[in-house]
C-alpha cells in the first residue's frame, strides 16, 4: 500500500518532474543538516573506537579491561534510556535549527577535554567523556529525524531517509575504522585529539547553515520525569498501530544490524581466518550494502512513502541471513591467514561477501520506509517526541541483542553459523508478527507489484 501523505508540516509536494534524489545536497534546506548528522555519527563511532582499542591494547592493566570495556559500552548507551524523553520535549518546544547548533557546540567542548584526557591518558574522564557524548547523541536524535518533515516536502521524505541512512551507515564506518587506525600509531593521543575536535567543529559551521526549524509545540510543559514521559509516550502511540508496530520494526531492525556489526571481527578472524585488514573489508561490505538499499528504495518508491518495500526486506533480511549461516559453515578456519585479495580467490568467501552485501541492501529497504511512515504519519506537535520513544526502544532492543550474542556464543558455544542461523530464523519470526499485527504492510506489497505488473 502506498499511503498518501500525512497532513504534517512537509507541506505540499512542488508541481516538478521527478528530480534525481541526490538533487537534495545541493539545496541549503538538507546539505548542512545532512553534513552536521554525517559528523555527529562519525565522531561518535571515531572517539568510542578509539577508546576501545586503547584500552584493549595494553594501556590498561589486564584484570581491569573487560570491566573498563564493558562499562565504557554501557556508558555510551545509557543517556538514551536517562535523556531521550526530555530530549524528544525539548525539540517539540523550541527551534530545531538553534538546538542543532547548541548541540554541536557542546561537542566542541567535550572533544577538547577529550583530547586533553587522551594526552594524559586519564581512563576516568575519558569514560565521563564517552556518557557525555552518548547525552549528546541522545539529544540529538529526535531533533534529526523531526527536523527532516520540516524542511521536506512530503514526497522528498523518502528520498532524504535514504540520503540520512546511508551517510548515518558511511560515517559509522568511517569512525569505527579512522578510531582504530588512529588508536594503533607509535604516538596516538595528538592525532586522536586533533581528529575528534577537527570532525566536531566541521559539524557545528555545517549547522550555522540549517534553516530555521521554529518550535511545533512552543506551549509544551516539561515533564522531568523519564518514566512518567516513557508511559505517556508510549500509551499515545500504542492505539496508531501502524506507526506503533513500525517502531518496533525499525528497532528490531537495529537489534539486527548491531548483533551483525558486533560479530563481524569475530567471524572475519576465527572463522573466515582472516587477518586484520579482513574485518575492514566484512564491515565495508555490509556499510555498502545498506547504503545501497537505503538508496534503492528511494528509486523504487519515488514520491510515494512504499510500506510494500518492508516485507521485501524482510524476506531479504532472512533468506540471506539464512545462506550465510550456510556459507559459515562451509568455510573452514585453516592456518593460513587471508588478506582480503585473497579472499577473492575462494568461491565459499565470495558468496559470504554477497550474503552480507544482500544482507545491508535488505536492511536499507526494510529500515527507509519505516522511518519515513512513522515521520509522516505523527502529529508535528509530538514528532520529537515520538522519535525519542524509538531512540529509547532502539537502545533497548541493541542491549538485548548484546544479551543474546553474549548468551548463545559466550554461555551456549554456538558458533558462528548457528548464531547466524538463529538471528535469520528470529528476524522471520519478527517480522511474522509483524506482518500479523499490521497487515497494511504485506496488502502494501501486493499493491506495489499490482502497480509494477500494469505498468508492464
Amino acid at each position: 500500500m502506498s499511503l498518501p501523505p500525512a497532513p504534517t508540516d512537509a507541506g505540499k509536494a512542488p508541481d516538478h518532474p521527478r528530480r534525481s534524489q541526490f538533487a537534495l545536497l545541493r539545496q541549503r534546506r538538507f546539505l548542512p543538516f545532512f553534513l552536521t548528522q554525517f559528523g555527529g555519527a562519525c565522531n561518535d563511532n571515531l572517539f568510542k573506537n578509539a577508546l576501545l582499542v586503547l584500552l584493549v591494547s595494553g594501556a590498561v592493566a589486564g584484570e581491569r579491561v573487560d570491566t573498563l570495556v564493558n562499562l565504557a559500552a554501557g556508558l555510551f548507551i545509557l543517556p538514551f534510556f536517562l535523556f531521550s524523553p526530555l530530549a524528544g520535549q525539548l525539540a517539540d518546544k523550541y527551534d530545531k535549527a538553534r538546538m542543532i547548533r547548541w548541540i554541536k557546540l557542546a561537542e566542541i567542548m567535550i572533544m577538547v577535554l577529550a583530547a586533553l584526557a587522551f594526552q594524559m591518558r586519564a581512563w576516568g574522564p575519558l569514560l565521563a567523556l564517552l556518557f557525555a557524548m552518548g547525552t549528546h547523541s541522545a539529544f540529538f536524535g529526535p531533533l534529526k529525524y523531526a527536523i527532516i518533515p520540516q524542511h521536506l516536502h512530503a514526497e522528498e521524505l523518502v528520498a532524504g531517509n535514504a540520503q540520512v541512512g546511508m551517510g548515518t551507515f558511511v560515517a559509522i564506518l568511517l569512525g569505527t575504522i579512522g578510531g582504530t587506525l588512529l588508536a594503533g600509531r607509535p604516538d596516538p593521543a595528538a592525532g586522536i585529539g586533533a581528529a575528534i575536535i577537527l570532525v566536531a567543529l566541521l559539524g557545528w559551521f555545517a549547522s550555522r547553515e540549517i534553516p530555521a526549524a521554529p518550535a511545533a509545540a512552543p506551549g509544551l510543559p516539561l515533564d522531568w520525569n523519564p518514566l512518567r514521559q516513557l508511559v505517556a509516550l508510549y500509551r499515545g502511540i500504542a492505539p496508531q498501530r501502524t506507526v506503533f508496530f513500525a517502531i518496533l520494526g525499525i528497532s528490531w531492525f537495529w537489534a539486527l544490524g548491531a548483533s551483525y556489526l558486533t560479530q563481524m571481527p569475530h567471524f572475519a578472524m576465527s572463522v573466515l581466518g582472516g587477518t586484520p585488514p579482513v574485518i575492514a573489508l566484512l564491515l565495508s561490505v555490509f556499510v555498502v550494502g545498506v547504503a545501497a538499499g537505503a538508496l534503492l528504495c528511494a528509486r523504487l518508491s519515488g514520491p510515494r512513502i512504499e510500506i510494500g518495500l518492508v516485507p521485501l526486506g524482510a524476506i531479504g533480511l532472512s533468506l540471506f541471513g539464512l545462506d550465510l549461516s550456510q556459507a559459515a559453515a562451509m568455510v573452514a578456519a585453516g592456518t593460513q591467514r587471508l588478506g582480503p585479495l585473497a579472499l577473492s580467490e575462494h568461491l565459499p568467501m565470495l558468496r559470504v561477501l554477497t550474503d552480507i552485501l544482500l544482507l545491508g541492501l535488505s536492511g536499507g529497504l526494510y529500515v527507509v520506509p519505516l522511518y519515513a511512515h512513522v515521520q509522516a504519519h505523527t502529529e508535528p506537535d509530538r514528532r520529537a517526541r515520538v522519535i525519542a520513544f524509538n531512540n529509547i526502544l532502539n537502545a533497548l532492543f541493541m542491549v538485548a541483542a548484546s544479551v543474546l550474542g553474549i548468551l548463545l556464543l559466550g554461555v551456549a558455544g554456538l558458533g558462528m553459523p548457528g548464531f547466524f542461523l538463529t538471528l535469520a530464523l528470529l528476524n522471520t519470526a519478527v517480522a511474522a508478527l509483524l506482518f500479523a499485527r499490521a497487515p497494511e504492510f504485506l496488502s502494501g506489497m501486493r499493491a506495489s507489484m499490482a502497480r509494477r505488473t500494469r505498468r508492464r
